[in-house]
């Protein structure tokens, strides 16, 4: 049986909703997001996360106290 669940920071609509919250309050100062940057912005924090979990594995593998056999 597969696993279909994954954490909560791989969440396009965890993301999404916090970036149109984001949006709202950047709004109550006069700064207006349009819906195509809040997809943007998404779209790079999702990316940004992938990469930051790729550089962790590989962290994880240089400081793991076992060698590669």
């Amino acid at each position: 049986m597969e696993n279909d669940s994954k954490a909560w920071w791989q969440s396009k609509t965890i993301w999404g909703g916090l970036v149109v919250v984001i949006a709202v309050i950047a709004q109550a100062f006069g700064y207006t997001i349009s819906e195509g940057q809040q997809a943007d912005l998404v779209d790079i924090i999702l990316s940004v996360v992938a990469a930051a979990g790729g550089v962790m594995a590989i962290a994880g593998r240089v400081m793991a106290s076992k060698k590669l056999g």
